[in-house]
């Protein structure tokens, strides 16, 4: 379900006949039925009317309320509201849960019990006196993960008692929720990596530049268009209202791109180099979507998000929202490839929409341990780019170690090997921010070969 929109529950998981709400009775219910039919049976022997009355009252008690609750917990329907659906790690989200009571009768003793992963905290319990006819009742609860991925919630339990504590029916909704829990991300300061303040470029990179008065390419008026851009000699050519067309600038592209290899990295959990990573990788996406660039996140395996079409770059306004949220999506759940080379992320970026000769693409790279091919082939996708940064992790700085027969390329040489090329690299070590990394890179001059950076 979309994050804040509540969900029904019911469906298949609400299980069972009254045949099957029997075994609902409790010890209490149990004794209650054995004590009524022993009540009956020595009053047929003892020819005792009054004890036989008895014996029935008891035994046929606890299966009263069995009928009762059983119709009851068809009657109660329960729904769940998860704000926000997608959160940063480390972050909460709230859970509020609601119960409406849509019989006439009034429920009993009512015990909520939401399953979540252990990840999360730990299982949300919520005990409900009673439920007025056509009431409702709502309780909620937060939950936080240190951990990116997805985490489903539910389904929902709730059980039922009858007031004298003779039975106990337990229903399990069918529904549930997914709660998405991104990278940590953090601000970035802007630097202009290519050369320009933003995502927009200027000069030659007008879609439309406008010379003069001869060269104005102009279009039909429409509604709510300012009269001063009339253009009327076009006007009196076509013989209806004509405006100029304003500049439109081109959004310049760039394209960030995570090393995912299990040969590049080792070790897990919060602190491990991947997950700096991947944090690092989801900090550089939204800071150059807030720049106006159009953007695509980039694996190892070739595939891109937020999709294929047009190079797999995001396009501007509602659909970048949508296409930075299908990122972060992608981030939260991306785990280690089994690949062992770059050569699919190579192709990508080769033919990613950079253009003849290289376009105006920006690279954003995140590579662990490379070995001499690698390097090499790490080294030659500058070449498809109008500039190009690299952060490069050591395993064996991260406390690491090399995954053996793979030759990694000690962290100097890589370094020097990919800003011979033109690369802006840096050295990604234990203990220091990305966003001090990243203005450093702002401080390097692109495609020089040189750096600021701390090696």
């Amino acid at each position: 379900m979309g994050a804040g929109a509540p969900r029904g529950a019911g469906g298949p998981g609400d299980g069972g006949g009254l045949r099957a709400s029997l075994s609902g009775l409790t010890t209490r219910g149990r004794s209650f039925v054995a004590a009524g039919i022993a009540a009956a049976a020595c009053a047929y022997v003892l020819g005792q009317g009054a004890l036989l009355r008895v014996g029935l009252l008891l035994a046929l008690l606890p299966l009263i309320c069995v009928y009762a609750l059983h119709r009851t917990r068809y009657r109660v329907s329960g729904s769940r509201r998860l704000t926000p659906g997608r959160v940063p790690a480390g972050a909460e989200a709230r859970v509020q849960l609601r119960m409406d009571n849509v019989s006439r009768l009034p429920t009993g003793l009512l015990m909520l019990q939401d399953r979540v992963p252990y990840v999360l905290g730990p299982r949300p319990r919520f005990v409900l006196d009673r439920v007025e006819p056509g009431g409702r009742r709502e309780v909620s609860y937060r939950v936080r993960s240190d951990l990116r991925g997805r985490y489903p919630l539910g389904p929902l339990q709730l059980r039922l008692t009858d007031p004298f504590g003779l039975v106990e029916l337990t229903r399990s909704f069918s529904t549930y929720d997914t709660l998405t829990v991104i990278p940590r991300t953090e601000p970035l300061l802007p630097v202009r990596l290519t050369g320009e303040s933003n995502g927009y470029g200027d000069g030659s990179r007008r879609s439309l530049a406008l010379a003069g008065d001869d060269d104005v390419i102009p279009r039909g008026y429409r509604r709510g268009d300012d009269l001063r851009r009339v253009h009327w000699r076009s006007t009196a050519r076509y013989g209806e209202l004509m405006v100029r067309r304003e500049e439109q600038p081109q959004r310049s592209r760039a394209t960030v791109l995570l090393d995912t290899r299990r040969l590049a990295f080792d070790g897990a959990g919060p602190d491990s180099a991947f997950e700096w990573a991947v944090s690092a990788a989801a900090s550089s996406l939204v800071h150059v979507l807030e720049q106006g660039f159009s953007a695509r996140l980039l694996t190892d395996t070739g595939s891109a998000a937020p999709g294929e079409g047009g190079g797999g770059f995001s396009a501007g306004g509602q659909e970048s929202a949508e296409a930075a949220g299908l990122m972060m999506d992608t981030l939260a759940v991306v785990g280690h490839s089994d690949g062992a080379g770059l050569s699919r992320a190579y192709d990508a970026v080769r033919g990613g929409g950079y253009g003849e000769g290289g376009g105006d693409g920006l690279l954003i790279a995140f590579f662990g341990d490379l070995d001499d091919v690698q390097t090499e082939l790490a080294a030659r996708m500058r070449q498809r780019t109008s500039g190009a940064v690299a952060f490069v992790l050591d395993t064996a700085a991260w406390g690491g170690r090399p995954v053996p027969g793979h030759d990694v390329v000690p962290l100097e040489e890589r370094l020097r090997r990919l800003r011979d090329a033109g690369w802006t690299a840096l050295a990604a070590t234990p203990g220091v921010a990305f966003g001090e990394l990243w203005r450093q890179a702002g401080t390097a001059r692109i495609g020089t070969g040189t750096s600021g950076g701390r090696e």
